[in-house]
């Protein structure tokens, strides 16, 4: 082995054993008894315009009979330094559990099972999208500064032996959708997936693009590559997604929680009272609006409206949107706003502050009892996005966490706020207005930033 490949080796061998050791270190209980272990995925490559959207089978995860409290997630490369949004673009990540019947192979890590088969079954959240969007913790370019904390006394439930089918195991499942856009010809453009960009006519499963079909996830899957700029050079490198669970031993003192993910593009049929199917689309355009509008007036909005099959109290809420992203609202059947979650887009330089991503949400915690929603009950979701210019694939789904209003006996367990939540829920209104005035606000931070030195690899802000 040449000198530097086995220097190379040492380096990387003994990042995984701190790694390891550290994960070890922090699995102590403190005095409230919450655990914390750190993990990695499997290493994936990423050289300048290159894409990975890879599936990971069986994970490491926490065993046992548990209660979820937080899932964090950061891209970090070899040497455990977090990687900015500009250099790779973190489109999103998911995790889902699943159980998988004793004896049988795990899937490798590039296949889609899809769990069509008997051998798979996925777990997934309460719905009402839970075919396409089955996963219980996953966020995109705002996962670092978006706060998932569950409050005590409550808990996200796993590993129950009394739910684990007979003769399977519960698994997880992770997603990850990562973009390297260092010499990007088009940064915004490669992270809204424009297909002409990734010189894309064909999907993943060799089917035409429908030629009104401009950009989304259908053109930046796995092992494609974003048009560069001519002449750019940059090495490929080694990178994970570093993901960080808390959680608590399961104690009958704690309440679970039902994961609810909705999403605007659902286009939902009642059948039967208030079953329902849902097709969830995932993704859609936003189109530039007409020459002449006042630049404050330029703001999309679309919505859905859904029914609840079981509903609660709400201890938990928070968006998910893309570049241009204004604000997401959730409203309940009479219109009461039930959460508003804003973005926090970045202002500089360093990993977590990107100028122009998303780099967080804004989250709602009412108190508890607070917020309910009746079983049946009618929800819109209100998705706004800038459109001062086009957006493609651009989502609007929107999380809440829902415990049972019959709970209300545990809720005498003390009860630990997580830091620096966001404790009010804001009006329509508010969100509007202030939306409108961060757009303008927002456009000069972007201008200043863009008139800054470039770094080494070219580097300028991503444009809205």
């Amino acid at each position: 082995m040449a000198k530097g490949s086995k220097c190379q080796f040492i380096f990387l061998a003994t990042l995984l054993l701190v790694d390891t050791i550290q994960s070890f270190l922090m699995s102590g209980t403190d005095e409230n008894g919450v655990k914390t272990l750190v993990y990695l995925s499997p290493k994936f490559e990423l050289g300048p315009g290159s894409v990975i959207n890879k599936y990971y089978y069986d994970i490491d995860f926490p065993r046992g009979h548990i209660a979820v409290k937080s899932f964090d997630a950061e891209v970090i490369d070899e040497a455990g330094n977090s990687i900015p949004l500009y250099e790779t673009y973190l489109h999103h990540w998911v995790a889902v559990n699943y159980y998988q019947r004793r004896g049988v192979e795990t899937p490798k890590y590039h296949s889609r099972v899809g769990f069509q088969k008997s051998d798979y079954i996925s777990a997934g959240n309460n719905g009402v999208c839970a075919q396409v969007l089955s996963q219980f913790f996953g966020l995109g370019s705002e996962t670092r500064k978006t706060s998932n904390n569950v409050p005590d006394p409550y808990g996200i439930e796993f590993g129950n032996p009394a739910v684990i089918p007979a003769g399977y195991d519960e698994k997880w499942l992770l997603n990850v959708h990562a973009i390297d856009t260092r010499g990007a010809e088009n940064r915004l453009g490669c992270t809204e997936c424009r297909c002409d960009l990734y010189n894309v006519t064909v999907d993943e499963y060799g089917h035409n693009l429908d030629p009104s079909y401009v950009g989304g996830l259908r053109c930046c899957y796995d092992e494609t590559r974003c048009r560069l700029k001519e002449g750019f050079q940059g090495v490929k490198r080694s990178l994970y997604l570093k993901y960080t669970v808390t959680y608590v031993d399961w104690h009958s003192s704690i309440v679970p929680v039902r994961v609810y993910i909705f999403d605007v593009t659902d286009r939902w049929k009642k059948s039967d009272g208030i079953s329902s199917r849902h097709d969830c689309l995932i993704e859609y355009d936003v189109e530039s609006c007409p020459a002449g509008v006042t630049k404050g007036g330029c703001v999309h909005t679309k919505s859905v409206s859904i029914i609840l099959p079981a509903g609660g109290n709400v201890i938990y809420g928070v968006a998910h949107q893309h570049t241009g992203g204004v604000g997401s609202t959730l409203h309940g059947e009479d219109g009461r706003v039930i959460c508003s979650s804003l973005p926090i887009y970045g202002e500089g330089k360093e990993p977590g502050n990107e100028a122009g991503y998303i780099v967080g949400m804004s989250t709602c915690y009412p108190q508890p009892g607070s917020v309910k929603i009746s079983n049946g009950e009618t929800l819109t979701v209100k998705s706004y996005y800038s459109s001062e210019q086009g957006h493609t694939g651009v989502m609007g789904l929107f999380y809440i966490l829902v415990a049972d209003s019959d709970s209300s006996a545990k809720l005498n367990s003390s009860q630990h706020a997580p830091v620096g939540i966001h404790k009010r829920v804001l009006t329509l209104d508010f969100i509007v207005g202030m939306a409108l005035l961060g757009i303008a606000v927002l456009a000069a931070v972007i201008v200043a930033y863009q008139r800054r030195n470039q770094r080494g690899d070219n580097y300028e802000p991503i444009t809205m």
